[in-house]
């Protein structure tokens, strides 16, 4: 799978979806800084999954139907990094077949996936 990682997404989750044979574009390696409209343009240039932290995607995914190929939004405040990696590792894995076209968010209990209405 492809994903374009925003910058606040932990180095520890890019290296870990990496190490599984993902393809992962890092913010913080490309262009620091960007906005989130560049964001969304180059995942979806790039046809790749949005992998983020950043709750504001949602409103542009949803209320201003921007399209995107697929977001994961990772909320998982409080733990490690590494643990942060393992769980969205594992997560990706089990939901794979979902992500398309959807809006996925990871949090220590639960995936939840939801239709994105521009598709």
């Amino acid at each position: 799978m492809k994903f374009l990682a925003d910058e606040n997404v932990d180095k520890p989750i890019v290296e870990r979806l990496r190490d599984d044979g993902h393809i992962v574009l890092y913010v913080l390696e490309m262009e620091p800084s960007i906005s989130d409209d560049e964001v969304i343009r180059r995942a979806n240039q790039e046809f790749a999954f949005l992998l983020t932290a950043d709750k504001d995607f949602g409103e542009l995914v949803f209320r201003q139907r921007r399209i995107v190929y697929g977001v994961v939004l990772i909320r998982l405040a409080g733990l490690s990094p590494q643990r942060k990696a393992e769980v969205v590792a594992i997560a990706i894995q089990e939901h794979a077949d979902e992500l398309a076209r959807n809006f996925t968010v990871i949090t220590l209990g639960a995936v939840r996936i939801r239709k994105q209405r521009s598709w």
